[in-house]
């Protein structure tokens, strides 16, 4: 699953906490993390489970008071956790790119489409204005904008949603950058918009061989984009495999809770199961397994002692739970 001597990216030990008077949240607490070339990795888990935080960390763009308190960030074996504002600007953009949740807040409103992007060229490449322009419209072109002479010349309020997605994802792009972050960039866009967006985000990937993170809670969204999976469940990682994997087999009980709240096509369910209570806050202090309260198969052990993240099977998945691992060992299911 994992292909450690080349990897792209390589996220170890990471931990990002927030200190405050009331005490310190620990929101990313000690995850690893490969991405290798033309790979899409998946981050899933509920809002508040550290997920975006992850993808901040990475870039240097942790909002204050968050500090990465320890770990390494590798970007073809170079640790960008402890670098300058100045050298992370240089790659973010330009290496590592970001696409976010709501393309409106990160485009400027009175700044037409063709020069915003131009703009971000020009940042990162040694290029004249005029020729940012004509690279501007090419990537419009790219990421299939109708008339992009033209859209270039708008404004982000007189394009819908569909269409200011694909321009984020126009600008993330400009630069050819060697890895794409993308946290949820589907959410606000309907199915069909959104099957498009993710088709064309594969399409590209080919193209420049980008590794992709792909941060979400939809599990559909998984299924269609992401090779392999990392589940999160408050700041750390309780499951990681391949995604065919997965959607066969989800080893932790939290994955399974998550997979049992699907509506499944084929199947008549009278209702789906929702997994009772909510993510505990990274201010809690644990003992034990943090899923331990929710857990439907918890026993006195979860709750006294913490479950380190496991290889199994070779390396082909890795779990961190008491009980799997015990049922594991005899060559049984976690679930009856």
């Amino acid at each position: 699953m994992e292909n450690h001597e080349h990897a792209l990216l390589e996220i170890e030990g990471l931990k990002t906490y927030f200190k405050t008077k009331q005490g310190t949240g620990k929101v990313v607490d000690g995850i690893d993390l490969t991405l290798n070339k033309g790979e899409t990795l998946g981050i899933v888990g509920e809002s508040g489970c550290g997920k975006s935080m992850t993808s901040l960390s990475i870039l240097q763009l942790i909002p204050h008071p968050g500090k990465i308190v320890g770990g390494h960030v590798r970007l073809n074996g170079e640790d960008l956790a402890h670098k300058s504002e100045k050298e992370m600007r240089r790659i973010r953009g330009n290496q590592i790119s970001m696409i976010f949740q709501e393309p409106m807040t990160s485009l400027n409103p009175v700044i037409t489409i063709g020069e915003q992007i131009a703009e971000t060229i020009r940042q990162h490449q040694k290029v004249g204005r005029k020729e940012s322009h004509v690279r501007a419209v090419e990537m419009l072109k790219l990421v299939g904008i109708p008339s992009p002479e033209k859209r270039a010349k708008q404004e982000p309020y007189q394009l819908s949603g569909g269409m200011r997605q694909r321009v984020m994802i126009a600008m993330s792009l400009a630069c050819n950058p060697e890895v794409l972050i993308a946290d949820e960039p589907t959410t606000a866009l309907d199915v069909t918009v959104q099957s498009q967006i993710l088709k064309l985000m594969k399409n590209l990937q080919k193209q420049i061989d980008m590794g992709i993170i792909f941060i979400t809670h939809d599990l559909g969204v998984v299924a269609e984009t992401c090779d392999n999976v990392a589940v999160m469940y408050a700041g750390e990682i309780i499951e990681h495999s391949t995604t065919k994997e997965l959607f066969k087999s989800p080893k932790h009980p939290y994955t399974q809770g998550l997979l049992n709240s699907l509506p499944r096509l084929n199947e008549d369910q009278d209702e789906l199961i929702a997994m009772k209570g909510s993510i505990p806050s990274p201010m809690y202090e644990h003992i034990g397994c943090k899923f331990a309260e929710r857990c439907p198969v918890a026993q006195p052990e979860c709750f006294e002692k913490k479950p380190e993240l496991i290889e199994y099977d070779d390396g082909e998945y890795k779990v961190r739970c008491f009980v799997f691992d015990k049922n594991k060992k005899k060559g049984e299911e976690v679930y009856e």
